[in-house]
């Protein structure tokens, strides 16, 4: 915009004066495409009053604003009338978060990728023409998506150590990452990327394999191959935090107290409301720990291999979803488990063990990452109550070791004959190490994206409902464990084995590549 403000300036009046004029012609023409009849509409609503008896409305609007939800109403009118690859209620919340007004795309029309440009959003909002004089959630979200963190990328770190941790905190203010020589930095995000905590770990084997900040950002939990999880106070005025020299790393026994009780926790999780802590074993088993009792409160003997990753499934903590290597995501409520510890349900699809799933955090949906080479989409009311059926059990080889071998080519298109997945996306390597994936923030994105690290050192971006991969962020020279989109804005830091911190950007300049030699 420097050094050309009257031009634009002149270029953005004439498209405002554009769409009012459109707009008006609408309005004026009756029976035209622009608007539909008194009758459709009619049909329309009708349609839409009997829909909202369903679970489905009820649960999935941002906003309780009525505007907000006339906006959303029509945009999915208009999202109905795009063709979808994934033909579930979830593409249309999803199409409801991330469309444009109806009156907007209609105007404007929408490009060949979907999308309404910027300036034509910016034009109809001067114009009014959604008759709200802003923008809604949604039309933030549209314009958002478009900029993806896909230029650089910037080296934050460089460590003679593989990264296995990599996470933004809930506000994006602190980024957190675990390496395996024992060290755990805490970046201040805000400060210039400042190190704000430098954590030296104890009492590890092998690596730390998980780590956690509480929702108020004061303590970070780390655990290891080992049943003890270690607490730190973030907030001290400690910088250089060493167990128990520099600083109290408190101890979390999760044994329960148990003789000769030796595993490992592979994942670890906070509650929403900081009291509890959810964890994975290697024993098969999940864990609850209540911190304000200061000691481990339920023993889940969940699956029949390794728990490598669990979840909470809302803010409430009363679902917990779990993965494990016997192929299994199994979903437990918390308010009916009985002395048996059966599952409310199991949801099957995967051909090999699974790596790391993430909640979409309205209790309903889940994604997973497969040592069958796949992220798989899950609606969690299409699963099978209880425990799985005997027909339903894992039918690959054991020949096959995802430690050190290659994903047998002949498996790669093999699809389980009882899937219950809504969504199969492909193209990433979940090789030697157990890759993570996640839902794109709801903020800016609406959650229209999938991302993981891959074994090729790359991050792959998917299209939720059409599948397609949309970016594949290559740099990395090595196998890239975490990566984390920061909430707010179009940034996200790719943590790899090479020991590098990489945070790829949205921008127009030409970004610098430092590729560590």
């Amino acid at each position: 915009m420097v050094g050309h403000g009257n031009r634009n300036t002149g270029f953005t009046l004439g498209a405002i004066r554009h769409s009012r004029r459109i707009a008006l012609r609408s309005i004026d023409i009756e029976g035209s495409e622009a608007l539909p009849s008194t009758e459709n509409r009619t049909a329309s609503t009708r349609q839409r009053e009997r829909m909202g008896n369903s679970q489905f409305q009820s649960h999935h609007f941002d906003n309780d604003d009525n505007s907000n939800r006339n906006d959303e109403v029509q945009n999915m009118d208009d999202a109905s009338e795009d063709p979808i690859k994934l033909h579930h209620e979830l593409a249309h919340i999803t199409k409801l978060r991330s469309a444009p007004n109806g009156m907007l795309s209609r105007i404007n029309g929408k490009s060949h990728n979907g999308y309404v440009s910027t300036l034509s959003m910016l034009a109809g909002r001067e114009a009014n023409i959604s008759g709200r004089g802003k923008f809604s959630v949604a039309d933030c979200c549209h314009v958002a998506s478009r900029y993806f963190p896909s230029c650089g990328p910037d080296i934050m770190d460089t460590m003679d150590s593989r990264a296995y941790i990599g996470q933004f905190s809930a506000d994006g203010s602190l980024f957190v990452t675990g390496f395996q020589d024992h060290r755990i930095r805490i970046y201040n995000v805000e400060n210039g990327w400042t190190i704000q905590k430098d954590v030296l770990a104890r009492n590890l084997r092998w690596t730390i394999t998980d780590t956690s900040l509480s929702p108020d950002q004061c303590y970070l939990v780390y655990a290891s191959i080992t049943p003890i999880v270690h607490i730190v106070n973030v907030g001290s005025s400690v910088t250089e935090s060493l167990a128990n020299v520099t600083e109290i790393h408190e101890g979390l026994d999760f044994s329960m107290n148990e003789e000769q009780c030796s595993f490992g926790i592979f994942c670890v999780k906070f509650s929403t409301d900081g009291r509890e802590l959810v964890a994975g074993s290697n024993d098969k088993s999940i864990y609850v720990y209540d911190l304000e009792m200061n000691r481990c409160s339920l023993k889940i003997a969940a699956h029949e291999d390794d728990v490598n990753t669990v979840s909470f499934a809302d803010d409430t903590s009363h679902l917990i979803y779990s993965g494990s290597d016997d192929g299994y995501c199994k979903v437990w409520d918390r308010r009916c488990l009985s002395s048996r510890a059966e599952p409310a349900g199991t949801l099957v699809g995967h051909l090999e063990g699974i790596t790391f799933i993430d909640s979409r955090g309205d209790g309903r949906y889940f994604i997973s990452n497969g040592k069958d080479q796949t992220t798989k989409l899950w609606d969690i009311r299409k699963m099978t109550a209880g425990n799985p059926s005997i027909k339903s059990r894992r039918f690959s080889g054991n020949e096959w070791d995802y430690r050190w071998m290659e994903y047998p080519r002949t498996r790669r298109d093999v699809k389980h004959p009882y899937d219950q997945s809504l969504m199969t996306y492909r193209g990433h390597a979940v090789l030697r190490t157990l890759v993570r994936c996640y839902f794109s923030p709801s903020f800016s994105t609406g959650q229209k994206y999938i991302y993981t690290g891959s074994h090729d050192g790359c991050v792959y971006i998917y299209d939720v409902v059409s599948g397609n991969l949309i970016k594949k962020l290559d740099y990395h020279r090595s196998t890239v464990r975490d990566c984390s989109w920061h909430p707010l804005y179009p940034t996200l830091v790719s943590c790899s084995w090479d020991g590098v911190v990489a945070k790829w950007d949205h921008s127009r300049a030409k970004s610098r590549r430092s590729r560590i030699l």
